[in-house]
């Protein structure tokens, strides 16, 4: 038997899974956030959890992006042999129709973040397009698509290795996850591909996220095959680690560890570490000839509800006043709700602003005494002043850090996650200060945002550098002052906690 799939129904389909799943987190992922929640110890990581389900009810109910990176799409197609095509363009245009169509969706714009000619001019392509595009040819009359969004800060830290044959995958494995930091937004899952090649170790990696996290289930039956071994053991051993939600330090740092494997060349053992994080976003669906495939909305009971509450102790800030001898007095791991103006800036904006600093020319913004905020937005619709704009990975920062501390006379910044050593030895030098706001939290952060207006380097579109004026937006001291990062401290304590606990 033939099926005839036609053109608009991939597109169709392909459009509708993106949109869908940039505010629905899977069930699955919601039900184990919920859990770690639940029997987290760490104060910290336990706030940075619920302000997750937070931000994930209220993107269900709203309709709006769960993180303001809305990712780089990757399908995963397998074509039935019995399929034929009713389309008039290649197969890889359709579904990127497909995309361009979600994105530039008016009711719910999604972040236009890819980049063509990578190493030169890194032009937007202007609707997220292309997508990366696997395809299988397998037994079968329907076509079977997987369409996942991966955000940018979770794949820059997947590792890749080219082990000997007697190496240990468990001791590499537990060697790269400290040096991942906290930029892929933990709690999230681990995807782990070994054997084949370079790239077929890196493209199991990814592939093997798209399955649902089912460790418990694998917990209760046990391991039937090396893979599933690595999974139980793997689990485990990670979240020994302390790291944590958020990288803070905590009980439960994965979710679950998925492994899939292939057979290699005896002279190598390829693996790969793909992570994803707490803006898990993936769907699949079938195709069989009679129509668009479109996905079914889950029910707002699933989410749990969450509340969370500032403690007494919170200290609240004017960033229209605060002084830098103020941040002195600001202590590691404290809450802190800003409220005030404060200006926003990412890579190519601090690659613009270092240049002209370094070729002697005035800035077209006044830094001193200011805090800015690593972020790219995504575009408001309807009566929003913005939308969603969750911190960036502030490593990628760092090496900018010394220059426009010691050149501008800025006094803070907020992130996602660490920053490095370089970046922590010029914040004491400087006696800054940088304080960290919760990754996969977008659109709730995007609520104490009460105006927004593009002030300089509007011709980088999402990275311009915006001025918001803000309400209680909560953040964590993460490195004070004197250089003590929370992000050393709190993991550190937490893996000797976990290790104590486990040795009584």
């Amino acid at each position: 038997m033939t099926t005839v799939i036609r053109q608009d129904d991939l597109i169709e389909s392909v459009a509708d899974a993106l949109q869908f799943i940039s505010y629905y987190h899977p069930k699955d992922f919601i039900d184990a956030v919920y859990e770690a929640y639940q029997k987290e110890e760490s104060q910290a990581a336990k706030d940075a959890m619920a302000q997750i389900l937070i931000n994930s009810r209220m993107c269900a109910e709203g309709h709006r992006p769960l993180c303001q990176d809305t990712g780089i799409v990757t399908v995963f197609v397998n074509i039935g042999m019995n399929v034929q095509w009713d389309c008039d363009m290649p197969l890889d245009d359709v579904i990127n129709e497909g995309v361009r169509r979600a994105y530039k969706n008016p009711d719910n714009v999604l972040r236009a973040s890819i980049l063509a000619d990578p190493d030169g001019k890194r032009q937007n392509t202007g609707d997220n397009t292309p997508a990366i595009i696997h395809y299988k040819m397998v037994p079968g009359d329907t076509v079977e698509i997987h369409v996942a969004a991966k955000g940018g800060g979770s794949e820059a830290k997947s590792k890749f290795a080219m082990l000997n044959p007697s190496d240990s995958v468990v001791d590499w494995v537990l060697k790269m996850v400290p040096q991942m930091g906290a930029g892929w937004c933990p709690p999230g899952m681990l995807g782990i591909g070994i054997g084949g090649t370079a790239e077929k170790a890196m493209e199991m990696a990814k592939e093997s996220l798209l399955d649902p996290i089912d460790i418990h289930d694998l917990q209760a039956r046990g391991a039937s095959n090396r893979a599933e071994e690595l999974r139980l053991e793997l689990f485990d051993k990670v979240n020994d680690l302390g790291i944590g939600a958020q990288g803070l330090g905590g009980l439960t740092t994965v979710l679950d560890v998925k492994v899939m494997d292939y057979p290699t060349h005896a002279a190598n053992k390829p693996v790969a570490i793909i992570p994803n994080c707490a803006a898990t976003r993936h769907a699949h669906f079938t195709l069989d000839g009679t129509g668009p495939s479109l996905q079914t909305p889950p029910s707002l009971e699933d989410w749990p509800e969450i509340t969370w509450e500032v403690g007494e102790g919170t200290r609240r800030v004017n960033l229209d006043t605060v002084t830098p001898e103020d941040v002195k007095e600001w202590q590691p791991g404290e809450t802190v709700l800003l409220s005030g103006k404060m200006l926003t800036g990412r890579d190519a904006a601090h690659k613009k602003m270092v240049d002209m600093i370094n070729n002697g020319e005035e800035l077209p913004v006044d830094l001193k005494g200011r805090f800015i905020y690593y972020v790219g937005p995504v575009d408001p619709v309807r009566e929003e002043v913005v939308g969603p704009a969750g911190p960036t990975t502030a490593t990628r920062m760092d090496k900018f850090t010394h220059t426009m501390l010691e050149k501008t006379g800025l006094t803070g910044m907020i992130g996602k996650a660490e920053r490095g050593q370089v970046a922590i030895d010029a914040i004491k030098e400087f006696g800054a200060v940088y304080l960290m706001a919760v990754g996969g939290s977008a659109y709730l952060v995007s609520k104490a945002i009460k105006h927004a207006e593009v002030v300089a380097f509007p011709e980088l579109g999402m990275e311009a550098i915006y001025e918001f004026d803000v309400k209680d937006m909560p953040v964590t001291v993460a490195v004070d002052s004197r250089g003590s990062s929370v992000h050393q401290t709190g993991p550190a304590e937490w893996h000797d906690k976990i290790i104590a606990a486990k040795a009584v």
